[in-house]
């Protein structure tokens, strides 16, 4: 049962994080994640790896690592995969769900899931997509607010 990385729609003071996981998480912890980068999508981040993938060192993504409750793990695994529009080995993805470390701000690496842009989606974004400097969705300027 690995945590989870979030970086956008699901980090505190998002839209997603109260309707997915209040009250269904154990811990939420700042946390990043490198060999990632940050791209907008339609009121979304999309995280791409870096060219060659699999956690380069270029690129970081300021995130938080979510562990779930136990008795709510396969359900919450099931809701996120609806939410990111994953289906294992689903050509038409948006997103694909992979296993990553994740940095805590005391330096521990944790293995844990992150949805990134499928290949399809993160290949337009690289040609033609706004990068998020600063590898922080919360912490963008058109926001005008960070996340809570």
């Amino acid at each position: 049962m690995l945590p989870f990385f979030v970086y956008g729609t699901l980090r505190p003071g998002e839209h997603n994080h109260d309707l997915f996981l209040r009250g269904r998480t154990r811990a939420e912890e700042p946390a990043r994640m490198r060999g990632l980068v940050l791209y907008h999508g339609p009121g979304y981040p999309y995280a791409v790896e870096e060219t060659g993938g699999g956690g380069g060192r270029g690129a970081t993504v300021s995130g938080e690592l979510v562990t779930a409750r136990p008795e709510a793990y396969d359900e919450l695994l099931r809701d996120l995969d609806r939410l990111e529009d994953y289906t294992p080995g689903d050509p038409t993805n948006l997103y694909e769900r992979v296993e990553r470390a994740a940095t805590l701000d005391d330096g521990t690496a944790v293995r844990a899931w992150v949805y990134v842009a499928a290949p399809a989606v993160a290949a337009g974004l690289r040609g033609r997509g706004k990068r998020i400097e600063g590898g922080d969705w919360c912490g963008r300027r058109d926001r005008g607010l960070p996340c809570a």
